[in-house]
């Protein structure tokens, strides 16, 4: 009978020593002792084009009315179809995934307006031209005393318009 006991017994693991920063996270403390690196003479890492003026203004005035029935759409005010021409599948798709989510969450029809003690309000964009074409935009929304920031790649498509090639919300 204790041959069989024997067989059964599992042997436990020997413990492993500790680290010092187990459960933590690491980070060094220490000041730094070099020099700060010069920008290389290639200019800086991202390419950016310096645009400014009425160009500016237009691409931002346009991404502010674009992010305000973005976030409508998502708050259950707007339809999602109305930024349909200006987005791409998946921004549309991810808007009326959004839409549905918060309405299932506060029970009504996404796209019918609702009774909001609150409306979403966009306060301020940046913009940030990659190419003539290409404009990366960051927004700045209040939700009564709540900000959020969404962030938006718009794209001048073949006919000259901006569609919306990404969207996210933070």
């Amino acid at each position: 009978m204790t041959a069989s006991r024997h067989h059964d017994v599992v042997p436990l693991r020997r413990p492993a020593p500790l680290a010092t920063v187990q459960g933590t996270l690491a980070l060094d403390l220490e000041p730094r002792q070099d020099p700060p690196r010069l920008p290389s003479p290639r200019g800086p890492v991202a390419d950016v084009l310096p645009i400014d003026g009425p160009p500016r203004r237009l691409i931002e005035d346009w991404a502010r009315r674009y992010t305000q029935a973005a976030v409508e759409i998502v708050g259950g005010d707007r339809p999602v179809t109305q930024l349909l021409r200006w987005s791409s599948r998946e921004v549309y798709d991810n808007l009326q995934r959004r839409a549905q989510l918060v309405a299932q969450a506060g029970r009504h029809q996404p796209g019918q307006g609702r009774f909001q003690p609150v409306r979403p309000r966009v306060l301020g964009v940046r913009s940030c031209f990659v190419t003539r074409d290409v404009v990366e935009v960051s927004t700045h929304v209040r939700y009564g005393e709540r900000s959020r920031a969404l962030a938006a790649r718009f794209e001048r498509a073949q006919d000259q318009r901006w569609r919306c090639t990404a969207l996210e919300f933070a």
